[in-house]
């Protein structure tokens, strides 16, 4: 996985999860994420070292991690975006009995039935 990706892949997880952090690792998060900010000057601007920056960047990405594999928020939203496209689809292509099936589908899933 490109750096890129991964670098997409946690702010969307931040965008769920972030709540959960500390206040520090939020900052350091967002400095680094979102300000673009590299290690050296986040470490500079809460007067710590490199490391400790790259260390919490890794504990705050694990974090957010394993708060996705436990509570798998994010995963459940997509699964729910894919469905209602696939319902909007079938709305727009007039099979309304298939996007009423769709809906009880999910809705069922919601309920986790």
């Amino acid at each position: 996985m490109d750096e890129l990706t991964k670098n997409e892949q946690l702010g969307d997880l931040y965008a769920y999860y972030g709540p959960l952090l500390t206040k520090g690792q939020q900052n350091y998060f967002e400095d680094y994420y979102y300000n673009d900010l590299s290690l050296g000057e986040i470490a500079d601007n809460h007067h710590v070292s490199r490391q400790a920056v790259y260390d919490n960047l890794r504990r705050s990405a694990a974090a957010l991690k394993k708060y996705e594999n436990k509570l798998h928020m994010q995963e459940d939203y997509n699964k729910i975006e894919d469905h209602l496209e696939k319902i909007s689809q079938l709305i727009d292509h007039s099979n309304v009995d298939q996007a009423k099936i769709e809906i009880i589908e999910l809705l069922n899933n919601m309920r986790g039935e």
